[in-house]
């Protein structure tokens, strides 16, 4: 089976997932979960926490202002957005935006897990706290994970940490201080970002002040 059957089949499972305790508010509100969108045979992937309220309307990941920062980022450092693949860890919106509950993570988690499997991407790009606890924590990063309390506890840092995974051979993770796409950090950004041809890159996007949402730079839906 292909790549795009397979990730149907997730979008599929998604739409009727009832147990999920977010199943009822999308219902309620009529709007959409957000699989994922983007290139299937993408060598970088960009997870977030959980969709907004634009992205809940439209069915896609990163939308709206949201999607304009994305895109300002990507293309400082030379990406296109068609050639990367996005996606959430939880698939349906939070009431107001909320954080993401441990339970919804644990509901959601596996979907995100067959998308990394079908997508192999060689480079994986966390957007929110969430999202780098559950990534770090998947690829066995918890050990250096352990003691860091926020986003902010990496602001400012550069680490390149490697280790054996069975998931993907030999993975990298890189923390770097972010700041606006046309300083140094992008720079950086833009030659760690470039997947060798030789390792699978784990690769952590933060911003210091993203507590509780996916980017805090980018203009909030609502309140």
């Amino acid at each position: 089976m292909d790549r795009t059957e397979l990730l149907r089949q997730i979008k599929d499972e998604v739409l009727n997932l009832k147990e999920s305790p977010l199943y009822q508010e999308r219902v309620k509100n009529g709007v959409f979960p957000v699989i994922g969108e983007g290139n299937h045979h993408a060598k970088i992937m960009f997870i977030g926490e959980a969709p907004g309220r634009n992205e809940a309307k439209t069915g896609r990941p990163f939308c709206g202002a949201a999607g304009k920062i994305l895109d300002e980022l990507l293309a400082s450092v030379g990406i296109d957005r068609k050639d990367i693949y996005i996606t959430n860890i939880v698939k349906d919106r939070p009431p107001f935006n909320r954080d993401p509950l441990p339970k919804e993570i644990e509901i959601y988690g596996p979907f995100l897990d067959r998308q990394i499997e079908i997508i192999r991407p060689e480079v994986i790009a966390t957007l929110g706290r969430f999202s780098m606890d559950y990534i770090m924590k998947k690829f066995g990063f918890a050990d250096y994970y352990t003691g860091l309390t926020s986003i902010g506890s990496v602001h400012g840092k550069i680490k390149r940490i490697t280790r054996q995974t069975d998931h993907l051979g030999q993975t990298t993770m890189v923390l770097y201080r972010t700041s606006p796409p046309t300083s140094q950090p992008a720079e950086i950004a833009a030659s760690e970002i470039r997947p060798s041809s030789n390792s699978a890159g784990l690769f952590v996007y933060q911003n210091k002040q993203a507590e509780p949402n996916v980017l805090s730079d980018i203009p909030a839906d609502e309140p």
